[in-house]
């Protein structure tokens, strides 16, 4: 009976997810209701509870971590200041006499917008108010609307500055360095959020390549589903259109750039890229008093929302490896057929699921150091695990019926929108994020190259 609590305490955890309870309450009740249970049987020893201030402790003194607020404030200056509304509408008067011009610009703004918020559900939002009116005034087809904009808005997930990736990268770390201790390797290497970021470079690229080659080939097979713009009084000059283009394209290039060259650690780099942020905004006449106390409200809910989630997480970690849950996940997998491989598509396909009900904060803090450790001792690359778990959350976002994506478009398309519509219209984009997840499985170097380059 022991060695089912661990797997009982996951288990109470989702159900109490679905019904509607707070995810950063959830993870820590749970946890204390089953260490109170084990400490009267006497199956939990109460001592390890004391571990917890410790955690608690580390966690504010965790540098890393500081970048989540700053790239949560960058990215809500640039929203809040309408920044990106007026670069896409700017685009799609220049490409909209294209046929697919209005997603293919929809595409390009959605991964600069990734680039700059780095939050699915602030993304699919935005552009959802933004865009799908318009595309649907165009002629779009509902389904080719709807399903552009889901899969454009999940980009947060994987392109760089990215939130998810930072709080990846921070637990990957912790991960990585336990597999080397359990593994009696004591002078341990490190994997830090810049490492991520640079794997997650050139799969991010080819995930936006692979959007638009779709876009223009619906275009060019069958263009009454993306239909160019006829009014001619829908143009913007080639310099209107730089002007607008240059400056946000500029923060995004030094905030990366700084990472890349080694000039700035992510943390470093957050702090210039929320202070670019807002003296854009200024620079454009869109910075006042009501704009800042905006983006200090939101940004103040979302960090306030993924350091309680942490701790909650925390607690349960600690709880799951005081009746030793580690051990039996660790010899679940050793006894795996199919070796590491067989345990990474397990675990990938347990993430994928988990993705339906829990956001990428909850797994990132509560699955991924449980399986972390195990699969890095196995053998695998950090970062390449880290963009994998990645990409495969952005697709868990997507899949009907319950991808997160699907939920935020509906929640602010037109009545007339159906619910089959924005289905068909992600399925083709779910294939695509699958052949990218087939694609770095085949060839790791799309991930591990760029960084090792990089490291030298």
């Amino acid at each position: 009976m022991l060695e089912l609590i661990p797997l009982l305490m996951f288990v109470c955890v989702c159900v109490f997810l679905m019904l509607g309870y707070p995810v950063a309450f959830t993870l820590g009740g749970t946890a204390l209701a089953f260490a109170s249970f084990g400490i009267i049987s006497g199956d939990f020893n109460a001592q390890l509870l004391r571990a917890t201030a410790e955690r608690l402790y580390g966690t504010m003194i965790n540098g890393t971590l500081i970048a989540v607020p700053l790239f949560v404030l960058m990215g809500v200056i640039l929203e809040k200041s309408r920044i990106a509304e007026e670069l896409l509408e700017n685009m799609a008067k220049a490409f909209g006499s294209f046929p697919g011009g209005l997603g293919i610009s929809v595409v390009l703004v959605g991964a600069l917008m990734a680039a700059s918020t780095g939050i699915v559900g602030a993304t699919v939002v935005t552009l959802g108010l933004i865009s799908l009116p318009t595309l649907l005034k165009r002629g779009y087809h509902p389904a080719m609307a709807t399903g552009t904009l889901c899969a454009t808005g999940t980009l947060g997930q994987i392109i760089p500055p990215s939130i998810a990736l930072v709080l990846l990268g921070d637990v990957l770390s912790s991960a990585y360095q336990q597999a080397q201790l359990n593994s009696g390797n004591f002078t341990t290497k490190t994997v830090s959020v810049g490492d991520l970021f640079i794997g997650a470079l050139i799969p991010g690229l080819i995930l936006v390549g692979l959007y638009l080659a779709f876009l223009l080939g619906v275009a060019l097979i069958k263009p009454s589903l993306t239909p160019a713009v006829q009014e001619n009084h829908e143009k913007v000059s080639l310099t209107w259109l730089i002007k607008s283009l240059v400056p946000p394209l500029l923060l995004i290039a030094v905030v990366l750039g700084s990472i890349l060259s080694g000039a700035a650690t992510p943390t470093e780099a957050a702090g210039v890229g929320a202070i670019g942020a807002a003296l854009l905004a200024l620079s454009k006449g869109k910075l006042n008093r009501q704009c800042l106390r905006e983006a200090g409200e939101s940004t103040t809910k979302v960090t306030a929302m993924v350091f309680m989630i942490l701790i909650g997480a925390s607690l349960f970690s600690l709880v799951f490896r005081g009746f030793g849950g580690d051990h039996q996940v660790e010899q679940l997998f050793n006894q795996m057929p199919g070796g590491v491989v067989g345990a990474t598509l397990v675990v990938m396909g347990v993430i994928f699921l988990l993705g339906f009900i829990l956001d990428f904060i909850e797994i990132t803090f509560v699955v991924v150091p449980i399986v972390g450790p195990v699969l890095l001792a196995m053998g695998l690359d950090p970062v390449w695990l880290g963009v994998m778990i990645a990409v495969n959350l952005q697709t868990s976002f997507l899949t009907p019926p319950f991808g997160f994506a699907l939920f935020y478009l509906r929640g602010v398309a037109p009545p007339e929108i159906q619910t089959t519509d924005i289905y068909k219209g992600v399925a083709p984009f779910i294939v695509i994020q699958l052949l990218l997840l087939l694609m770095l499985a085949l060839w790791p170097e799309l991930v591990t190259w760029l960084p090792a380059q990089l490291s030298q």
